[in-house]
C-alpha cells in the first residue's frame, strides 16, 4: 500500500502574487503513482489554470515511454519537486515584473486633449500627476467617438469590430427600431461585450476588481464591487453589488438620489460625480481593490449644452479634477498610494457645432425614407439614417435592391452640406476598424462623417436637411482621426517614469499597459504596451 503524500499547492499565481502551502511532511517521499489503479489518496501538484500536471492529462504512451509506471518513489518525488521548484522560480521572476499592486482607471467623459494646455482650464490634481508621471499630447479614440464604444475599448484593448459595442445604440433591421445601449437599459455586459476585459483578466488571476458606473459593465460577474451606469433607481440597485450598497447606506453615501439626480441635467451630473467619487473612495479605503474603474460624467454634459472650452466646461473640468484629487487622497489614507498607478483619460474629445444635418430629410425627399406621422419608419421605407453625433450610420432595408440603392444614395448624401466624407462598407475595416453588415447585421451599409462645426440628427419629423443651432452646442462621434476628437491621457504612480511627454497614443494601448502593470497576461489586445512610459 502506497504511503500517503502531501503535495505542493500553488494557486492564484500572477506576477507579484504567489501563495504556496509548503509540504508539511517535506522529508517523506510521496507514493509511486501514475497508473490510476495504483493511486491511493494522492494529491497532484496544482499549477496555475491551463498548466495542471498529473497522471490524468499525461497520455498513456508518454507514461510508457518515460518509464513512469516503474520509476522509484524517490525518483518520482525528485521529478515532482524539480517541476515545483521550476514553477517557484518562474513565479518569483514574474513577481519582479509587476510594479503595481493597484491600478485606478479614471475616465473624465469628454476630456478633450486641448484642455491640458489651455490656461483657462484649471486641473491642478491631474497636472500634478502628469508632472510626476507621463502625459500623452493626444490619444486617438475609437470610431464612432462615443461613450459606450470607447469605454469598452479602454478596458478591452481591441477595436469595436472585436469587442462588439459598435456605438451608443444600433438599428435593428428586423424591428426597424433603434436599440439603445446607453445607459445600459437592456443588456448585461456578457450580452454585448464580446472580448475579454482587463477586469475579467484580473479576476482570473486572483485579483480583486471594482467598477463605478463603467459603461457596458452592467451585471459583470468579474467585478467584486460595482454599481452600473444606469439611470433608473431600480436598475441601479438591482445590478449594484448588494454588500457595497449596504456599506454605502451605512456610510451615508446618498445612493438613493441616483434617479433623482439623473433627471436634473448638468447640476445633477456634478452631484452624481460627487456620489460616484464617494463610492470609489469607500471601495478604495475599505477593500483596496487591485483594479478600479471610475467614470465621471459632468464635463461631457456641460460640453453638450455649451460647447468645448467655454466657461461652463472649464468649471466642469475643474470639478472633475477635484474628484481626481479625492481619489488620490483616498489611496493615501488607505496606505496604498506608493503601490498604485493612476490613469486619467477619456472616451472622446469634442466639437462645437452650429448646424445639424438630417440625412433622413434628404432621403425622404427622394422617396427612400418613409415615415408614419413623423414618428416611426413606414413598413416600405427602404433606408434609415441613424445619427451618432458626428457620424451617421445609413442602413439599407431593402435587401433585394441594396446595391442599386447604395449607388443612388451615396453620391447624394456625399454632397450634403456639412458632410466631410462617406465611408463605404469595403473600407470599414481599414478606416473605421468596423466589420461589414454581412458579418454583423448591426453594422450599417454606409457611414457619413460630419465636418467641423456640424453634427447629425435623425428626426423623422423635420423636413429641413440643415438645421441651425443657436446658441452653439457640443457633439462628438466624428472620425477618430479628427484632431478635435483626440482625448487626454495621463499615467502616474507605481511603475511609471517621471516627467515624460509622449506625442500620440491610441486608446487600444491602455488595457495592455494596465495588464503589464498588474503583471497579468492579456495576449489578444490590438494595442501595445506603452513601454516608453514604464520603468
Amino acid at each position: 500500500m502506497g504511503m500517503k503524500s502531501s503535495s505542493i499547492h500553488c494557486h492564484g499565481v500572477r506576477a507579484g502574487v504567489l501563495r504556496c502551502a509548503w509540504l508539511p511532511r517535506f522529508c517523506r517521499p510521496p507514493a509511486l503513482a501514475w497508473d490510476q489503479d495504483q493511486i491511493e489518496d494522492h494529491d497532484p501538484v496544482i499549477l496555475p489554470p491551463g498548466s495542471r500536471m498529473n497522471w490524468q492529462n499525461m497520455p498513456s504512451t508518454a507514461r510508457r515511454q518515460t518509464g513512469l509506471t516503474s520509476i522509484t518513489r524517490w525518483s518520482y518525488f525528485l521529478f515532482m519537486l524539480s517541476r515545483t521548484l521550476a514553477l517557484l522560480v518562474t513565479a518569483t521572476t514574474l513577481a519582479h515584473a509587476a510594479p503595481a499592486e493597484h491600478v485606478i482607471l479614471i475616465s473624465i467623459d469628454g476630456w478633450a486633449h486641448q484642455y491640458f494646455e489651455d490656461p483657462k482650464c484649471h486641473m491642478p490634481a491631474v497636472k500634478a500627476l502628469a508632472a510626476k508621471g507621463v502625459r500623452a499630447k493626444r490619444m486617438e479614440c475609437s470610431f464612432p467617438t462615443v461613450t459606450w464604444t470607447n469605454h469598452t475599448t479602454l478596458v478591452t484593448g481591441v477595436h469595436p469590430a472585436k469587442h462588439g459595442v459598435l456605438a451608443n445604440e444600433y438599428f435593428d433591421r428586423a424591428t426597424r427600431k433603434k436599440v439603445p445601449l446607453i445607459p445600459d437599459p437592456l443588456f448585461n455586459k456578457e450580452e454585448i461585450v464580446k472580448a475579454p476585459t482587463i477586469y475579467d483578466a484580473a479576476k482570473a488571476a486572483g485579483l480583486t476588481t471594482a467598477g463605478v458606473i463603467w459603461p457596458a459593465s452592467r451585471g459583470a460577474k468579474t467585478l467584486d464591487w460595482t454599481v452600473p451606469d444606469v439611470f433608473e433607481q431600480e436598475l441601479f440597485e438591482k445590478y449594484g453589488t448588494p454588500s457595497l450598497l449596504e456599506e454605502a447606506r451605512a456610510a451615508g453615501i446618498p445612493i438613493e438620489k441616483q434617479n433623482e439626480w439623473c433627471k436634473l441635467g448638468n447640476p445633477g451630473k456634478a452631484q452624481r460625480d460627487y456620489m460616484y467619487m464617494l463610492l470609489a473612495t469607500h471601495i478604495i479605503k475599505k477593500h483596496q481593490p487591485n483594479f478600479l474603474a471610475l467614470h465621471l460624467v459632468s464635463l461631457d454634459s456641460f460640453e453638450h449644452s455649451n460647447g468645448r472650452q467655454v466657461p461652463e466646461a472649464y468649471w466642469a473640468a475643474n470639478d472633475s479634477d477635484n474628484r481626481v484629487a479625492d481619489i488620490v487622497r483616498a489611496t493615501e489614507e488607505a496606505g496604498i498610494r506608493d503601490k498604485t498607478t493612476f490613469i486619467i483619460t477619456t472616451d472622446h474629445g469634442f466639437v462645437t457645432f452650429t448646424k445639424s444635418i438630417n440625412a433622413n430629410a434628404a432621403l425622404r425627399k427622394d422617396g427612400f425614407v418613409k415615415a408614419v406621422m413623423g414618428k416611426s419608419l413606414a413598413p416600405d421605407s427602404q433606408v434609415f439614417a441613424m445619427a451618432e453625433g458626428g457620424a451617421c450610420f445609413v442602413y439599407v432595408l431593402d435587401d433585394a435592391n441594396r446595391d442599386n440603392i447604395l449607388k443612388q444614395i451615396t453620391p447624394t448624401l456625399g454632397k450634403l452640406e456639412g458632410v466631410a466624407g462617406v465611408v463605404e462598407a469595403k473600407d470599414f475595416d481599414a478606416k473605421l476598424h468596423h466589420v461589414t453588415a454581412a458579418k454583423d447585421g448591426r453594422e450599417p451599409d454606409l457611414v457619413l462623417l460630419a465636418a467641423d462645426g456640424y453634427t447629425f440628427t435623425d428626426s423623422l419629423a423635420d423636413n429641413d436637411v440643415i438645421i441651425p443651432n443657436d446658441p452653439p452646442k457640443g457633439a462628438h462621434g466624428h472620425l477618430q482621426t479628427d484632431p478635435n476628437l483626440y482625448g487626454g491621457f495621463v499615467i502616474s504612480g507605481a511603475g511609471v517614469k517621471q516627467g515624460v511627454e509622449l506625442d500620440e497614443i491610441k486608446n487600444i494601448d491602455v488595457t495592455p499597459t494596465m495588464a503589464r502593470l498588474l503583471g497579468i497576461p492579456f495576449p489578444d489586445a490590438d494595442g501595445r504596451v506603452l513601454e516608453e512610459a514604464l520603468k
